[in-house]
């Protein structure tokens, strides 16, 4: 009986520890994913910048 019980114990406890380990790993994989957003965003405007400070001083490529 008390190795059926400790058993039980470990099974639960086990499973509680599984879903925090889970529960975090998914925290900061959520973190990652709008740290990377945010960083990927200010690319995108920097290239936007880039392109037309680029247009805008090598008109003559561009035809206008």
């Amino acid at each position: 009986m008390l190795v059926f019980i400790t058993t039980v114990i470990l099974y639960v406890f086990g499973f509680v520890f599984l879903y925090g380990v889970v529960r975090l790993g998914i925290r900061h994989g959520i973190e990652d994913v709008e740290a990377h957003r945010a960083q990927m965003a200010r690319a995108e405007q920097l290239a936007v910048h880039q392109d037309r400070t680029f247009a805008r001083e090598n008109a003559f490529l561009t035809g206008s």
